[in-house]
């Protein structure tokens, strides 16, 4: 908003001494773009001792609504000081302009940083309604998967076959490398402990149940938490920030049944099969190590290994792999969600989405573990 008198005479806005020592004269063109040259003689007003000062200001010919601004600020500031201020000769379409800006409240201070309690508790509000959303989510998504399995055809099928091979066939290197190298870990941690008693054929039993039972479903799960919860998080945030999510909208295509479910879907396959493989991939690693460090036969390896693993060690390994799937892409594809309008929130998500399924992983493998000793499983 701009208030002008006459567009030639515009000059560079100033402000000085007038008739009297009290009275200083404003001039010029108050506007935005000469608020810089006007602020350092301003500072230097209020801290002058003067008690009593007058403003005339006839000589202003252009006023915006920055330079109404500051002549309010100017005002208000020296008031507050204890001075008695009068402002005179201000055209009546400027004086106008300062009692619109005078009549708005305008918060020029920052508010003060919360205190060690007001951050526990923003923050334990925060975790709950992210808590809530998290549970609707889910909601949600349990009822498109109802409404889908009641007509298969709305299925997206090569939705699923691609993430299928983005999440399943594309993790079997990482996954395989890292689970071998486990069981090499295992092996050799072990293999000292029961030289020292004789007890070199017991290595099998420390590899299989430890890789079994409970390292490789959880390491596996937490590469691919990495490896593809990020990548969910990251693949819908940049939709979203893309507007393509209001798009699909738009077009009456629902964003759970296209982006979410295949996904889902997906890594429910994946991740068990993911889980076998780098239990053998766990095994191997332990026996070749066991070989070598303890002189232990692949043959009398095996054997042994037959009778330490139980198929009720093995299917609660395998069991976990499920439910570790569900959370992975949940919580990826609702942080994916959750990105507001920058690339900036978009990192600022994945990452989260990585931190949070690990977290999620973790502690749902060590309720796994309470449960089921309590029915000794």
């Amino acid at each position: 908003m701009t208030a002008r008198q006459d567009p030639a005479a515009e000059a560079g806005a100033t402000i000085g001494p007038g008739n009297t020592p009290q009275e200083l004269r404003c001039a010029g063109a108050w506007v935005l773009r000469e608020i810089a040259q006007l602020e350092p003689a301003l500072a230097r007003l209020s801290r002058s001792g003067d008690q009593e000062l007058t403003l005339e200001a006839s000589a202003v010919t252009t006023m915006d609504t920055s330079g109404a601004w500051l002549l309010h600020r100017t005002l208000q500031a020296l008031k507050q000081d204890g001075r008695s201020v009068q402002l005179r000769g201000l055209r009546p379409e400027f004086q106008a302009l300062l009692q619109l800006i005078a009549s708005h409240k305008i918060v020029t201070e920052s508010a003060p940083a919360p205190g060690p309690l007001a951050r526990i508790g923003r923050q334990a509000w925060t975790s709950l309604g992210n808590t809530f959303g998290m549970l609707a989510f889910l909601g949600e998504n349990a009822v498109v998967l109802l409404r889908s399995v009641t007509r298969l055809h709305r299925i997206r099928w090569r939705a699923i076959a691609y993430s299928l091979q983005k999440t399943g066939f594309e993790a079997l290197p990482i996954t395989g490398l890292l689970s071998f190298l486990m069981g090499i870990v295992i092996a050799y941690q072990g293999a000292e402990q029961l030289r020292q008693f004789g007890a070199n054929i017991y290595v099998a039993d420390l590899v299989g149940l430890s890789m079994v039972r409970e390292l490789s479903p959880m390491l596996t799960a937490i590469i691919v938490a990495g490896r593809s919860g990020s990548a969910y998080a990251a693949q819908i945030g940049t939709m979203k920030v893309t507007e393509e999510i209001d798009a699909l909208r738009t077009i009456g295509v629902g964003p759970l049944e296209l982006l979410v479910l295949p996904k889902v879907l997906a890594l429910l396959i994946a991740l068990p099969l993911l889980t076998v493989y780098t239990d053998v991939m766990g095994v191997l690693g332990g026996m070749i190590m066991a070989h070598v460090q303890l002189d232990v036969s692949y043959s009398a390896f095996l054997d042994r290994l037959d009778q330490a693993i139980s198929l009720k060690s093995y299917l609660v390994g395998v069991g976990k792999a499920p439910v570790f799937a569900v959370i992975i892409a949940l919580v990826g594809c609702y942080q994916g969600f959750q990105v507001g309008g920058s690339a900036e929130s978009v990192g600022r998500q994945t990452t989260l989405s990585v931190v949070q399924s690990v977290f999620l992983v973790i502690v749902t493998d060590a309720l796994f573990s309470i449960v089921f000793s309590w029915f000794n499983l």
